[in-house]
C-alpha cells in the first residue's frame, strides 16, 4: 500500500482508473433501473411500491460500505501515517452521508404504505440514524480545529470508536424482534428472493457502489490538489521579504 501513498502516483492511477468506474456506474444504474422498473414484477403484497426497495437496500449497502471504508482509511491514517489516508477518510465521510440519508428517506417512504408510520424506533431503522449522525460528527470534527491535523485525528477516533455500529445495523434484524424484514439477500444458503427482483438489486447494489468509487476517486483528486495549492502558496508567503515564521506576511 506504501506504492499507492505518493501522490503523484495516485493522481495518475486515479485518471485512468476514474472514467471506466464511471462508465460502468452508468451502465449497471441505467440496466438496474430498467429491470427494476420496467421488468421485474410487483410484489403480491407491497405492489408497485416494492420497487422502492431497488434504491433503498444499495442505498444502505454502500452506506455501511462507505463508514467501513472511512474507518479503515482512518485507521491506516492514525497507525502508517500514510498521506492520502486522512484525505480518503475525509472524502468518504459526505458520500456516505449522503447515501445513509437516501437510505432513511426511501425507507421513510417505503415504511408509510407498509407500516401506516413513516417512523418507528426500531432496531435497524434506530442504528442507520445512529450512522447518519457518525457521519456528520465526523465532517464537523474535521473543520472544529484550527489545526487540520488534529480535526484528521478528532474524527478518525470518532470513525473508528463509531465503527461498532457497523455490524450492529447488519445485525440488528437477526438480534432483537423488529419491524423490518430479515436479511434477505446477504444470508447463508440461497437468497430468498425471486431472481426477478434479485437482478436488479445486485444490478443498483454494484451500480451504486461504483458511483461511490467514482465520487471519492474524484474528491480525493481534488483534495490532493488542493494540498498541493496550499504547499505552493505557504512556499510563496514564506519566500516573502518580511514573512513572519507563521506564514503571514508583514507589513
Amino acid at each position: 500500500m506504501h506504492r499507492f501513498a505518493n501522490p503523484a502516483r495516485f493522481l495518475r492511477l486515479a485518471s485512468v482508473i476514474q472514467p471506466w468506474t464511471a462508465a460502468v456506474t452508468l451502465l449497471l444504474i441505467g440496466a438496474g433501473l430498467y429491470f427494476g422498473l420496467l421488468v421485474s414484477p410487483a410484489d403480491y403484497q407491497q405492489g408497485e411500491t416494492v420497487r422502492i426497495m431497488y434504491v433503498h437496500v444499495p442505498a444502505a449497502w454502500v452506506a455501511m460500505a462507505a463508514y467501513s471504508c472511512m474507518a479503515g482509511a482512518s485507521a491506516v491514517g492514525l497507525i502508517w501515517k500514510h498521506p492520502l489516508a486522512d484525505l480518503i477518510a475525509k472524502s468518504a465521510s459526505p458520500i456516505g452521508a449522503s447515501f445513509t440519508f437516501l437510505c432513511l428517506v426511501t425507507g421513510s417512504l417505503w415504511g408509510k404504505p407498509m407500516w401506516g408510520t413513516w417512523w418507528a424506533w426500531d432496531a435497524r431503522l434506530t442504528s442507520m440514524l445512529i450512522l447518519f449522525f457518525l457521519y456528520l460528527g465526523h465532517m464537523a470534527l474535521l473543520n472544529a480545529f484550527d489545526d487540520p491535523g488534529r480535526g484528521m485525528k478528532a474524527a478518525a477516533i470518532l470513525a473508528l470508536a463509531g465503527f461498532v455500529n457497523v455490524p450492529v445495523i447488519k445485525f440488528s434484524v437477526d438480534w432483537w424482534n423488529t419491524l423490518h424484514q430479515p436479511a434477505s439477500v446477504t444470508r447463508l444458503g440461497m437468497p430468498k428472493i425471486d431472481p426477478s427482483m434479485l437482478l436488479p438489486l445486485l444490478l443498483m447494489g454494484v451500480g451504486f457502489t461504483m458511483f461511490f468509487v467514482t465520487v471519492l476517486l474524484l474528491r480525493v483528486r481534488l483534495e490532493v490538489l488542493a494540498a498541493k495549492i496550499r504547499a505552493i502558496r505557504l512556499t510563496q508567503i514564506h519566500g516573502m521579504p518580511g514573512a513572519d515564521p507563521s506564514g503571514e506576511a508583514l507589513g
